[in-house]
Parts: structure tokens; sequence; C-alpha cells
């Protein structure tokens, strides 16, 4: 089983970049925690903060993974591009966000890429990205 996890702006100051929201820990050790949690998975990780380059990388996905986990970022509230391309892949996304969207500026409440996921999970910190692990193997049994 491959789940390919893409991860938008910003995320690769994960914590470095406000960490009273976002907490103190690299996705170094999140990545970490997902390989010796499922040995089962081969899970490979992509980061980019230019639009363009997660549209290709989601695209890309659908020709060698199982599954997706995508942390937009903030292109999850603007990328009508990254939406359409999450729509026309037919491998399941699961978005996630480590802060609870909803508690935050109002402008954080629309999810365009959302619509086309198969679930979102937000608030939980880095642990959603062990949420979405799980319910991604769920799925695909």
């Amino acid at each position: 089983m491959k789940i390919e996890i893409i991860n938008g702006p910003n995320l690769n100051l994960l914590g470095k970049r406000e960490p009273d929201i976002y907490g103190r820990e690299g996705f170094e050790a999140v990545i970490s925690i997902l390989r010796s949690r499922y040995p089962q998975v081969t899970f490979t990780v992509s980061q980019s903060n230019v639009e363009g380059e997660l549209v290709s990388m989601v695209q890309a996905a659908a020709t060698h993974a199982d599954g997706v986990i995508i942390n937009p970022g903030g292109y999850t509230h603007t990328s009508v591009a990254l939406a359409d391309a999450i729509a026309a892949i037919s491998i399941p996304v699961i978005e996630v966000h480590i802060s609870n969207l909803l508690s935050r500026e109002e402008f954080r409440h629309t999810s365009l890429t959302g619509r086309y996921c198969r679930g979102s999970i937000m608030g939980l910190g880095t642990d959603g990205y062990r949420l979405a692990a799980d319910a991604l193997i769920e799925l695909m049994k």
C-alpha cells in the first residue's frame, strides 16, 4: 500500500512557524511516527510553496499511490486549480489541517479543496496525519 503525503505552503516551516498554532514538532517526526506505526505502508512525502507544483504532485500521485493525504495550507481557501486536480484523480484523498480552521479568521472557514476530498480532519494537530492514514488504510482494505 502506498500513501502520498502532499504538504502545501509554509509546511516546510512546521515546528518553527507559529508554534502556538502549529506545534513545535517538525514534519520529520510526524513521518517517522507514521512509518513505524504502519510498516506495511510506503509513505512518500512532498511539499511545495508553489501552487502549480502542488497540482502536478496531485496528478502524479494518481499514477503511483493508492491514496493521498493533503494539507493544502493557504491554498485550501484560494486554489480552484488544486481543487480541480483533486477532483480529477480517482484515488481517495483526505484533507488534513493542523489547526481548527473554523476557530480562525473567517476567510479560513471555506475549503475549496475539501469538497473533492473523501474526508477532512482539522484541529487535532499533527495527529491528523495519523488519523488520515487510518482512514485511507480502512478505505483501501
